[in-house]
Order: C-alpha cells, then sequence, then structure tokens
C-alpha cells in the first residue's frame, strides 16, 4: 500500500487516472473510502484522482499526543501544511480541491495560504460559522456513542477506520479536528480565496441549515451556489450522480468562461 512520511508520519493516499489533478478531502468521519462511489467518474472524465486519509484517519498513523492534537489549535494548521506537504512530494502543482464537510475547510485553509497552486474548490456540506460552541453543537447532533450505532454503521466504520473504530468515532462525535470546540467562523478566511469555487448544499443535512451553505456562497469572491433538494448531508454518497455532474460541469465551465465569469462577478459582504 502507497504511504507517505508527512510529519514523521505514515500517511496513507491514492492515485487514480491521468490528465489534470483534482485532490479529494474526507470529511471529519471519513477516509480514502468514502469516496468509492465519487472517483471512478472523475478519472472515467479525465482527470487525475488523488485521495489520501489524514492523520488519525483511514490507514494514516495518529501518532503520539493524537487526541490533544485533535483539539488543539494546531489541527487546522498542520491539516492545510499537510495538504502542501504531500502535494510537495507527488509533485503536483495548481490543481483543484473537493472537499466534504470538513474536507472543505482543509481546501479553504490551503487555497487562502497557496492561491497560486489552486485552479478551483469544490466544497459539500461544510459549515461556514456556528452561533454556539462546536462542542454544545456536537452534543445536540452527535448523542449516540459507538456502542448505540446500528450495525451497519458500526460495519462501515470499522471498515474504514479498523480495529480503532470505536475510539475513534467517540473522539470525532465530541469535537474538535477542523470545527474545532470553541464557535467556529469561516467567514474572513473564504474572502482570502483567489480561485473560481462551488458551493454544494443539500436541504436536509441534520447537522446544518442550508442557509450555511448561502452565508459560505456570499463570503467567496468568485463562488457559485448549488443546493441539492431533498437531500441529507452525505451528498456525496445518497446523489453520487448529481454530485459529480455538478463537480464536472463546474469544471467545464472554469475551462471556458463566460464574459460574465470572465468579469469575476463577486458578492459585497
Amino acid at each position: 500500500m502507497p504511504y507517505l512520511t508527512i510529519c514523521n508520519l505514515k500517511v496513507y493516499y491514492e492515485i487514480q487516472g491521468k490528465g489534470e489533478t483534482i485532490i479529494l478531502l474526507h470529511h471529519g468521519f471519513g477516509c480514502t473510502k468514502m469516496w468509492k462511489d465519487v472517483f471512478p467518474a472523475l478519472v472515467e472524465a479525465g482527470y487525475q484522482v488523488i485521495m489520501y486519509d489524514r492523520r488519525g484517519y483511514g490507514k494514516s498513523e495518529k501518532g503520539d499526543g493524537y487526541g490533544e492534537f485533535y483539539v488543539s489549535d494546531r489541527f487546522r494548521v498542520e491539516s492545510a501544511e499537510a495538504l502542501a506537504d504531500l502535494k510537495a512530494q507527488l509533485g503536483i502543482g495548481p490543481c483543484h480541491l473537493l472537499g466534504q464537510c470538513e474536507g472543505g475547510v482543509v481546501a479553504v485553509d490551503y487555497a487562502a495560504v497557496h492561491p497560486h497552486l489552486v485552479r478551483s474548490i469544490v466544497t459539500s456540506s461544510t459549515q461556514c460559522f456556528s452561533n454556539v460552541p462546536m462542542a454544545e453543537l456536537n452534543a445536540m447532533k452527535f448523542s449516540k456513542t459507538f456502542a448505540e450505532l446500528s450495525p451497519e454503521l458500526r460495519d462501515k466504520f470499522t471498515d474504514w477506520h479498523g480495529k480503532e473504530a470505536g475510539t475513534s468515532f467517540n473522539q470525532f462525535r465530541l469535537y474538535g479536528g477542523e470545527y474545532g470546540k470553541e464557535c467556529f467562523d469561516l467567514r474572513d478566511t473564504l474572502q482570502t480565496v483567489a480561485c473560481p469555487a462551488l458551493v454544494i448544499y443539500p436541504d436536509r443535512s441534520f447537522i446544518f441549515e442550508v442557509e450555511q451553505g448561502v452565508e459560505f456562497y456570499r463570503h467567496l469572491r468568485f463562488g457559485e451556489l448549488m443546493v441539492i433538494p431533498d437531500c441529507g448531508h452525505n451528498t456525496y454518497e445518497e446523489r453520487p450522480g448529481e454530485y459529480v455532474r455538478a463537480v464536472l460541469d463546474f469544471m467545464k465551465r472554469q475551462a471556458s468562461p463566460s464574459p460574465r465569469r470572465r468579469a469575476q462577478i463577486s458578492w459585497p459582504v
């Protein structure tokens, strides 16, 4: 299995296909395996797809002190730095980023620091801001422990994260990761993103209201918004066909922008 060493830890990754590069960034409970219904169509469309498990997820190592790291201010910063290191080791220059939920935060943070290395961003179900601390929000939204999940969900999570699935889930559901444990706010960072960005949002997410997607979109300089009707939080899983079509259509428009798009109209915020 292919691994890179990033911050002295083994990080699992996969490369599929050839062409322009799209890097897929999993959500805060996920890993590369969550993209099984998405990446084949991107490869078929002529893209090189790179997927990897961030530190502590899937097949990547957690390392010493992971629990403390997961709830620290270092998590967001080092997640973006790890993406930069991965790209450097693989020799990947300017590329497209596709992030689901917390993966979208990684994409935005990376693009804010490395604008010349991002051609476009697609995010889906990514939170824009919170009015309450994330520890409080997570307690309301993720009330079940691993042992209380359905057998199907336990099996899925075990397939994704192996023998430590229960420990990982019980950590991920509390607080920390990209969203942290205090109030979360991505709006200032969004205004620094210089590349075209598509915001995909479901209208039936059990975590975030669809207005989060609108707010996310309005704080982008060169943004687009697509709302998927009658769809839950995991857009990539519930509606993979629409998800992929939206991504590919967006990429096509960036290659041949209309006069209105070339004018780079942005929303006032």
